[in-house]
């Protein structure tokens, strides 16, 4: 078999079988064995119950004493089952919508039971526990198995079968591209290896040796992608020259507030591209909250007053409908003599056809939307500049595209993610970084409190009282729906919840498996104030601005990213109130306590970004969401950081002694990276 067959040739899995897998976006042998496991179980020795700490995840050895009959409780199913270790403590295991299980628990029977352990009314519990037989238990003890991600129809068993066959049965050739000497300077396993070591590991040593192979290969490539953009279009020949005009020079001295030392300096690094000879490939690098957004109006003011066309692209409709709003309201204020435009999907036909006129024959200067902008209906009059931010980075399929149009224009990206700047170099090879490192004056900084459950009635009673003046509230969930092994709190029942705890208050939830229309009424009637409370996964992160927003309280904390937790909290503070932020956690980790007091420390994103890398270990990979700056399919720039600045070097090194990679020994090395390019431009936004 082929790398590029698809997965039907695989034993047991026909046409019907492959469709859960296609769900998951595997088609073929390679998206199977690319397929990484999201984390992986180690079946421990089972504790004695004297030795039982609540908040963890362990085994037991135990006898059942007794089953309660099924209860109903809203729309849950319920039984317990009285359990005793071998040592005489008590456990009552408790299991949601499982009645078949009920079955298997004879009284005198016995187990290993698996979960996490709480104290509930003075006695141990563990809810929704995994059961084994003994002997079954014993043969799985310190082997490390795969977890994979699964979507409906998609089970772990089903993905590791697969991997398995392929794995084992040396069905595909999977050749070497990278030269031996590389591998062994940089102490890189081979791909096969790696890619056996990381789906079924022996143990983590191994796991992680193989990791690393796999996220150099991603990076490696990704950064040489990066190489060949930069040279494609980073040094392109202007065609839209521009000169600086007198209304940014009034704007910037009219404005109620003074451009702080930084926002002034990143001005004329993007007023010198603009009105140099070479195209403007620029990233503008600030914390939430530092000035950015003025950055960019004052670039789209340069183009339209020279003749051409801005254009502003936003990551949701609510954010592109806020910055028209401000733009026009700017505009008027302070007598700039360029119109706005406002161009979104969720526009009518009509609406649609009258902003491609004024677009086409260039009445509108300037055009604020989301990626409706890059549609083949959009014809432009003169573009001549594009802001973006790091979600919708322009690749090389979007600027060819603009290009066809008759123009190559200048690109600012903008970017909130506090990316330390040497990571920065790397991750956005292609682009000119500029940093607003700097604070306004008159900014409030946000108030933090990393706490336990215990806060949660004084958190209550906060939340109450910002809402009972006026303000509202964001509650961000780790997770959408109930999880059968996670305890964490879940958007849709949290939010039925809140709903009686807060009955005087509007209380919505949102989620990313919502419906774009959906999504986009919620989060209008939140930016309107219409909805106080808002109970809502990370799809928050980016794409709102309420002002009016002053506390955020994040849920089961330690499961994400400091860089994450990060931009979530700059929801908050963009307001003349005072703004908080509650970190709970249910952790009794010392790490996590740790790891999460960085927070309350500070509210400057780049010195938490620099800390998260050091308090990282070998244990941290898999687990703790981050942010995704590039959504990598086992890569995680933060999390790899060393490994990223290492395939960095290699890349210089592969360029600088073969620039096209024509070399013999770099062919297998030049055919991965066309595939790539292929494969995974768009996806990476190259």
């Amino acid at each position: 078999m082929e790398l590029q067959d698809p997965i039907t040739g695989l034993k047991g899995i026909g046409e019907k079988k492959a469709v859960p897998f296609a769900k998951a976006g595997i088609y073929t042998i390679s998206d199977l064995l690319q397929y990484y496991p999201r984390s992986y179980d180690t079946f421990e020795e089972p504790v004695p119950g004297c030795m039982l700490e609540e908040g963890t995840r362990c085994s037991v050895y135990a006898c059942v004493l007794s089953v309660s009959g099924i209860r109903r409780f809203q729309r849950y199913q319920i039984f317990t089952a009285q359990l005793q270790t071998e040592d005489g403590e008590t456990i009552q295991a408790v299991w949601f919508n499982m009645p078949f299980l009920r079955k298997c628990f004879p009284a005198g029977s016995r187990y290993v039971f698996r979960g996490t352990i709480s104290r509930k009314k003075d006695q141990w519990r563990m809810e929704q526990p995994e059961h084994f037989a003994l002997d079954a238990y014993e043969k799985m003890r310190n082997v490390m198995q795969p977890r994979y991600p699964l979507v409906s129809g998609l089970t772990g068993h089903m993905v590791s079968k697969a991997v398995k066959q392929v794995l084992d049965g040396g069905m595909v050739y999977v050749p070497e591209y990278l030269p031996e000497s590389v591998r062994e300077k940089y102490g890189l396993e081979k791909e096969w290896d790696a890619l056996k070591g990381v789906h079924f590991p022996i143990e983590e040593r191994q796991m992680i040796r193989c990791r690393n192979r796999l996220v150099f290969d991603e990076f490696l490539l990704f950064i040489l992608a990066l190489r060949r953009l930069k040279e494609s279009g980073g040094l392109q020949v202007s065609e839209v020259q521009m000169v600086e005009t007198a209304y940014t020079a009034r704007l910037t001295e009219s404005l109620p507030y003074e451009l702080t030392g930084a926002q002034k300096r990143v001005w004329g690094e993007i007023l010198g591209d603009m009105t140099s000879s070479k195209v403007m490939n620029r990233l503008v690098q600030g914390d939430v909250g530092s000035g950015k957004t003025i950055l960019a109006v004052l670039a789209l003011i340069t183009a339209g007053c020279n003749g051409y066309q801005g254009a502003i692209m936003a990551p949701t409709e609510v954010l592109a409908k806020q910055h028209y709003q401000s733009i026009t309201q700017l505009f008027r204020t302070h007598d700039i003599p360029l119109r706005p435009i406002l161009l979104t999907g969720s526009m009518s036909v009509k609406e649609k056809r009258a902003a491609y006129e004024e677009i086409q024959s260039g009445t509108a200067q300037i055009i604020v939307g989301t990626h409706a902008l890059i549609q083949e209906k959009v014809v432009y009059h003169r573009l001549g500049l594009v802001v973006t931010d790091e979600q919708h980075r322009f690749g090389v399929r979007q600027r060819e595209s603009l290009a066809e149009k008759g123009c190559f224009p200048h690109v600012l990206v903008m970017s909130a993610t506090p990316i330390p700047r040497t990571l920065a170099i790397i991750v956005y090879g292609d682009l000119d970084i500029s940093v607003v490192d700097e604070m306004p004056a008159d900014r409030l900084p946000i108030r933090n409190c990393v706490v336990d459950e215990s806060y949660r009635p004084n958190a209550y009673r906060f939340i109450e009282k910002e809402a009972s003046q006026g303000h509202q509230i964001y509650i961000i969930c780790p997770m959408v729906e109930e999880n059968d092994e996670l305890e964490l709190e879940n958007v849709t029942d949290y939010a039925r919840k809140l709903e009686k705890v807060f009955p005087q208050f509007q209380v919505a939830c949102l989620h990313g498996r919502m419906k774009p229309k959906e999504k986009n009424e919620i989060m209008e009637r939140f930016a309107e104030g219409e909805i106080q409370i808002l109970i809502s996964t990370t799809v928050i992160e980016v794409g709102i601005n309420v002002p009016n927003a002053t506390v955020m309280m994040v849920e089961n904390s330690e499961r994400f990213g400091l860089a994450q937790l990060h931009q979530l909290r700059g929801r908050v503070g963009r307001g003349k109130a005072q703004s908080y932020c509650i970190f709970m956690t249910s952790s009794k980790s010392r790490e996590t306590r740790k790891r999460l007091e960085v927070l309350n420390r500070s509210n400057d994103g780049f010195y938490i970004a620099s800390e998260d890398l050091k308090m990282r270990g070998p244990g941290d990979l898999f687990g703790i969401r981050q942010s995704g700056i590039l959504e990598f399919r086992i890569g995680d720039v933060f999390q790899d950081a060393k490994v990223l600045q290492m395939a960095g070097r290699a890349a210089d090194e592969f360029l600088e002694r073969d620039p096209d990679l024509s070399l013999k020994e770099h062919r297998m090395l030049f055919e991965r990276l066309e595939r790539y390019l292929e494969k995974s431009g768009e996806q990476l936004n190259l």
